[in-house]
């Protein structure tokens, strides 16, 4: 159960003794308790700083309990919202369950049942964050599986991600797209103090300037075009936990300065709001980029990059690492061939070698397509040469060797574009980037779609 102190009550009503009997017996219970005489107080209050549980009477003035509801419930859907109401108003409690009260509790008050309402609000929430927090340690440990190698630079990752977990450092971890550096992030977070609170990820590459800065800060109703509603950033939802800011190099010069404030203060404000939120998370951030050359170019602040690189990661490539290989293709097939119950249990010697002697260039994420595909569109109890994608020859594999990257890459990405047609959002889906990553490099290689 969430302890006493932690629970914040908002007692909203206009008759002062009601507020201040109802205080006195909710602090003499341990709980941070503060009154609204209305509306308009209880709004500024809770956008100030937000309550636990709220109580609402059904009848003031100004502005009555139903539209009180409408307001705080627009500002936060999940607000907890208890009603307060005289025997004869029964039907505009009913009516405010109907528009997301959590209950009603008539007047004059049985105490008993106060405490037993305010109680079970309390192991509602507890329990709710409990079951998304375990939901979150799930989807980590299972992708934590992923992070399988016997190469010495990555034993020697482990290594250092075992010690780096147990302090609070932030972390930039850097390495080519596909390498697996959100499960190096996943991994930290897992074997950290702060593995009961949320892990929260953001791809900094995959929105505008506006929205990014929406997505990471939330937004009051109003401040633009399309905020219909309130809502939360991540920097507020992933208090008491990791804050994970993947393609940071991405992040326009303006936001970065709005991001070195954050990461200085660890306070903040809504797009749109004047309210000084505060949240307390740690900070993994990851790139594929050289952000030494971006500082270099402008493009890259060299206080952020200071900030963010206390404890550098460095997730070597697969080309680097071949003896993962094999390894990393066993584990695939037994993970593909168990979700689509197909019984593939081992990998044709020369469909092995072929593996062995392709680049990936797309590293770890290439192969997991590649071991997927070939699970699913095999016929026979081993994956045959014939059932790997068309990019990974025998034949060809020695003369892919003497290409650069760049050009295994562009070739990698013309032959799938080649397939989708020039569609770039399933492209994208295949290739297990975003969007706006992919049409990037569709335009740093001159390939029209």
């Amino acid at each position: 159960m969430v302890p006493h102190k932690k629970v914040r009550i908002l007692i909203v009503d206009d008759e002062l003794s009601i507020r201040e009997s109802l205080r006195g017996w909710l602090k003499r219970g341990g709980y941070q308790v503060e009154t609204a005489a209305g509306g308009p107080e209880a709004l500024a209050k809770n956008a100030e700083n937000r309550f636990d549980i709220i109580f609402v009477d059904v009848k003031m003035p100004e502005i009555d309990g139903l539209t009180l509801l409408k307001k705080l419930k627009e500002t936060d859907a999940d607000a907890i919202i208890v009603m307060m109401t005289a025997h004869g108003d029964i039907r505009d409690a009913v009516e405010a369950m109907k528009l997301g009260a959590y209950d009603y509790l008539l007047k004059p008050f049985d105490l008993e049942e106060l405490n037993l309402t305010i109680e079970k609000l309390v192991r509602m929430q507890a329990l709710t964050m409990e079951n998304l927090i375990l939901r979150e340690r799930v989807a980590t440990f299972t992708r934590f599986e992923n992070l399988v190698s016997q190469a010495p630079a990555m034993v020697q990752l482990f290594e250092t991600i075992v010690d780096v977990a147990q302090t609070d450092a932030t972390v930039l971890i850097t390495g080519e797209t596909g390498t697996g550096k959100e499960l190096v992030a996943r991994a930290i977070h897992a074997q950290s103090p702060r593995c009961y609170a949320p892990f929260i990820a953001i791809n900094c590459g995959a929105f505008t300037e506006q929205l990014l800065e929406s997505e990471l800060f939330g937004h009051e109703k109003g401040a633009f075009t399309d905020a219909k509603n309130t809502k939360k950033g991540r920097l507020e939802m992933v208090n008491a936990g990791t804050l994970f800011l993947d393609e940071v190099g991405d992040i326009s010069m303006k936001m970065q300065i709005d991001l070195l404030r954050v990461l200085e203060t660890r306070e903040f404000s809504r797009v749109g709001g004047t309210a000084t939120l505060r949240s307390d998370f740690r900070v993994i951030a990851a790139t594929n980029q050289d952000l030494q050359e971006a500082i270099h170019k402008k493009t890259f602040r060299a206080d952020l990059y200071y900030r963010l690189n206390v404890v550098h990661l460095q997730v070597p490539p697969l080309r680097e690492r071949p003896e993962d290989i094999p390894l990393l293709a066993q584990h695939f097939l037994r993970c593909y061939a168990t979700e689509t119950n197909k019984k593939i249990d081992s990998i044709q010697p020369e469909a092995m070698e072929a593996l062995r002697r392709y680049p990936w260039p797309g590293n770890v994420r290439e192969l997991e397509n590649a071991i997927e595909r070939a699970v699913v569109v095999g016929k026979n109890r081993q994956i045959q040469l014939n059932d790997l994608p068309f990019v990974i020859p025998l034949g060809g594999a020695a003369e892919m060797e003497k290409l650069s990257l760049d050009e295994m890459e562009r070739q990698h990405i013309a032959r799938v574009l080649a397939i989708e047609a020039g569609n770039l959002s399933t492209t994208a889906r295949i290739l297990r980037i975003n969007r706006s990553t992919l049409y990037a490099k569709v335009k740093k290689y001159g390939l029209a779609p």
